[in-house]
C-alpha cells in the first residue's frame, strides 16, 4: 500500500507518539500537521495563537494539509481540529487511509494537563467540559475515518498492531 495512513483524533488520543511508533514499523516518513505548521511560522502553535489568532492558524494549516498531501507512503498525525475543515478532510481522504484515534474524555484530561498548553482548551474555566464539549462538536468529523481504535487502555504498540492488521500493512 503506497497511499498515506491518516491519523486523526482529538489532542491527547496519541497521533504523535503513535505516527513515529507506526512510521518506523512501515519504513515509511513520518509528518506530524502541528509540527510542520510550526517550523514554517517559526512559532509555536500557542504562539500562534496568541499572535495572530485561530483564523491565522487554520489558514496555515490548510496551507501544511495541501503540501502534505501532494505526497505518498507517508504516516501523518493531523491537529485535533484539522478535519473540522471539509477541504482538509477531502485532501486527506484522496491522499490514503483515515485512522482515527479515540480515548475517553478523563483520559484526554489526564494526557494533556502533562502537556503543557493547548490553545483550545485553555482559557474556559473546566477544562474536562470544554474537552467533552469539543468532542461533542468533532464527533460527526472523526465518524467519517475509515478505521477508529480506542486508545484509552492499549499501550501504542497493541493500538499499531491492530491497525496493521486491519489494514493488512
Amino acid at each position: 500500500m503506497k497511499e498515506n495512513v491518516i491519523l486523526i483524533g482529538f489532542m491527547g488520543t496519541g497521533k504523535t507518539s503513535l505516527g513515529k511508533l507506526l512510521a518506523n514499523k512501515l519504513g515509511r516518513g513520518f509528518v506530524d500537521v502541528d509540527q510542520k505548521i510550526e517550523s514554517t511560522a517559526k512559532m509555536s502553535i500557542p504562539e500562534i495563537f496568541e499572535t495572530y489568532g485561530e483564523k491565522y492558524f487554520r489558514e496555515l494549516e490548510k496551507n501544511a494539509v495541501k503540501e502534505i498531501c501532494t505526497r505518498r507512503n507517508l504516516v501523518i498525525a493531523t491537529g485535533g481540529g484539522t478535519v473540522k475543515d471539509k477541504e482538509n478532510f477531502r485532501l486527506l481522504k484522496n491522499s490514503g487511509v483515515i485512522v482515527c484515534l479515540t480515548t475517553e474524555p478523563e483520559e484526554i484530561f489526564r494526557r494533556t494537563e502533562r502537556r503543557g498548553e493547548r490553545p483550545v482548551l485553555d482559557g474556559g474555566n473546566d477544562r474536562l467540559e470544554t474537552i467533552k464539549n469539543l468532542l461533542a462538536e468533532r464527533q460527526k468529523f472523526y465518524a467519517q475515518a475509515d478505521y477508529t481504535i480506542d486508545t484509552t487502555d492499549w499501550s501504542p504498540l497493541q493500538i499499531m498492531n491492530k491497525i496493521c492488521e486491519h489494514f493488512k500493512l
